[in-house]
């Protein structure tokens, strides 16, 4: 397996990409790593290339940048000499901690999409009460959406949980204001009808409190609601965190209780960090790309090689274009 890296993309790169790549090759077997960025900058870190090449660019997209304009303008930029690997069939998939956007951008014009597939979708798996993770998706790459791409969304989601975190049957379920038959909009009551014929295990209709509570293995959206949902929850974490050192810090009293619960406390924390589960998968596109979270320490690069490579071993990509066909047979649409 080859994996290409933007080794600049994130608040912490190179040094944290760096580091989570060599962690990798260590650990997982008959992997080869490119890291594409500035070679000046990667060298300092890279004290072991046992697997690991470097291409060297000194172009950048930042995030400020508009991502489609970047992506089209900046052609040596590490960001799209990544996906030029995986287009020229250099690299089996791609990771990036930068700009989203255009990540987004890159995977379509460059690798391109799945055959069948009309959206593509981004996809973080979240914690759980049960410890078991939730795949959300989409929670961005398209705001707008029809009842046809959320069905989409529900097939690639339960191949991608069945094949990647072996979850069997995975529960399928569908965002919405209420968990009765009927609820929702228009676009939400017909995905609703058309999940019930779908190929995959559907629950039925979710609601936003209960998207952590372990009630489906896949819950579907429009990136729209499912962006908000996100970072709602990334917020609710945040103040969680902020409120609970604020009450530790209050006396002597407080922090001599915080010194005895701080392990605890920090693998709580652990629990919390969906990193744990690599990053956002771009399901839909024609090769496995990866979008780490913006703050990626070493430990969530190598998570998200991991999620990479298990997309790569169990051939998630031509599993969903075989399952999307049959689906169009079968509903007449081919």
């Amino acid at each position: 397996m080859r994996i290409a890296i933007d080794a600049m993309g994130g608040d912490h790169a190179p040094k944290e990409v760096v580091l989570g790549a060599m962690d990798a090759v260590k650990q997982i077997h008959n992997l080869e790593i490119v890291l594409v960025g500035n070679q000046e900058k990667i060298e300092p870190y890279l004290t072991d290339s046992t697997n690991i090449t470097v291409k060297h660019t000194t172009e950048v997209i930042s995030g400020d940048d508009e991502p489609v304009r970047a992506v089209r303008r900046k052609k040596n930029a590490s960001l799209v000499l990544m996906a030029n690997e995986v287009k020229e069939g250099k690299a089996d998939a791609c990771i990036s901690a930068g700009n989203t956007g255009a990540l987004m951008s890159a995977g379509l014009f460059v690798i391109g999409r799945i055959k069948g597939i009309e959206r593509p979708a981004l996809s973080p798996t979240l914690p759980t009460s049960d410890g078991k993770g939730v795949l959300l998706l989409d929670v961005g790459a398209n705001v707008d959406a029809k009842p046809q791409h959320l069905l989409q969304y529900g097939i690639m989601g339960a191949i991608y949980t069945e094949k990647v975190r072996a979850v069997k049957r995975p529960r399928v379920g569908l965002l919405n204001v209420g968990t009765e038959d009927g609820k929702g909009n228009d676009l939400t009551k017909k995905a609703f009808d058309m999940m019930q014929q779908a190929p995959f295990h559907f629950v039925g209709n979710v609601e936003a409190r209960d998207i952590l509570a372990g009630v489906a293995d896949v819950i579907v959206t429009d990136g729209f609601s499912g962006n908000v949902a996100l970072k709602t929850i990334e917020g609710t974490a945040d103040l969680m965190f902020s409120k609970l050192k604020e009450t530790f810090m209050t006396n002597l009293k407080t922090k001599l209780a915080a010194g005895m619960v701080k392990p605890e406390l920090k693998g709580l924390k652990d629990q919390l960090d969906y990193s744990e589960y690599g990053g956002a998968g771009l399901f839909g596109l024609a090769a496995p790309v990866i979008k780490a979270h913006g703050s990626s320490n070493a430990r969530a690069i190598f998570n998200a090689i991991k999620q990479a490579c298990h997309m790569i071993e169990y051939n998630v990509t031509a599993t969903i274009q075989e399952t999307v066909e049959a689906q169009q047979v079968e509903s007449g649409e081919e």
